[in-house]
């Protein structure tokens, strides 16, 4: 019996969470042709086909959907062994940024994984836009940073790719407009010149409705159904949902995220990024 192999296994599940090979080599730094090599070579080791055409891309067969339970457990207990050796004895003080998205869904579950796995590290955790925890960054005000990622820079550990969605309130727009009716967060934002391009690029017109500098007022304008606003899966909670189809709003790029360590980064630091890394893709 062969082993099933723990690099191929990740290859797999970043597949499975951002849905085409392409964007499984984006999320671990690898080429398509050896994405594609990887899943060939996990299919002979399983002994089964695990990816099968659909459409344009590919979906998983019968073997491929019974595996994903098996590989996600598997990488929870071998990330689960791996903080445990490495925490035991670590102690002193961390200092994270991150912005509201990871805040929100995704960091609270990996930061309890690893408090209970460095029960002596002290974390500190500081929530703001990508720009200011960058500066922080590079201060030594903090010692890792989930930040927006516009260029690659020397800092990262690793790089979390999502597709952006355009959102609005669950009960749809309180008024339907030919000018499409925009809530963006304050310059400089990433997600708002995204949006902004692909309209322009699409010939649709629009407006900006609302303005906020956090995503708490983002959301509450979004939520009372007065604009829409394009942010990743992660926003999609508590009464906002993707828009309708009938809106027919154009298509928007990936949201690239970076996991970044200061210079001075202590080790425990270093080991979060790691986690991370491996666990902050957001399931399909």
């Amino acid at each position: 019996m062969e082993m099933l192999d723990l690099d191929l296994l990740k290859t797999f599940i970043a597949f499975v969470d951002g849905g085409s090979l392409a964007r499984a080599a984006s999320a671990i730094g690898r080429t398509p042709s050896a994405v594609t090599a990887q899943m060939q070579r996990l299919e002979e080791i399983v002994g089964e086909p695990l990816l099968i055409p659909q459409g344009r891309g590919r979906g998983l067969t019968p073997a491929g959907e019974d595996l994903v339970g098996h590989a996600r457990r598997i990488l929870a207990v071998h990330t689960e062994a791996w903080l445990a050796l490495r925490g035991a004895r670590a102690g002193g003080r961390i200092a994270i940024g991150t912005t509201q998205d990871f805040a929100d869904r995704g960091l609270p579950d990996l930061l309890r994984a690893f408090a209970a796995s460095h029960p002596h590290v002290r974390i500190e955790l500081r929530v703001g836009r990508s720009l200011e925890l960058g500066s922080a960054l590079q201060a030594g005000q903090i010692d890792l940073a989930i930040t927006m990622r516009h260029a690659a820079t020397p800092d990262e550990a690793a790089v979390v790719s999502e597709p952006m969605l355009w959102l609005c309130s669950e009960k749809g727009l309180a008024t339907r407009q030919e000018a499409v009716p925009l809530a963006l967060l304050d310059p400089y934002c990433g997600f708002r010149e995204a949006a902004l391009n692909a309209l322009d690029a699409a010939g649709r017109r629009y407006r900006i409705a609302a303005g906020s500098a956090s995503l708490a007022g983002l959301r509450a304008a979004v939520d009372a159904g007065i604009a829409l606003t394009p942010r990743t899966r992660r926003f999609a909670h508590s009464g906002i949902v993707e828009a309708p189809a009938d809106l027919d709003l154009p298509p928007l790029p990936m949201a690239d995220f970076a996991i970044r360590l200061g210079r001075e980064a202590p080790r425990p630091a270093r080991d979060l990024a790691e986690l991370l890394g491996d666990g902050l893709a957001l399931p399909s």
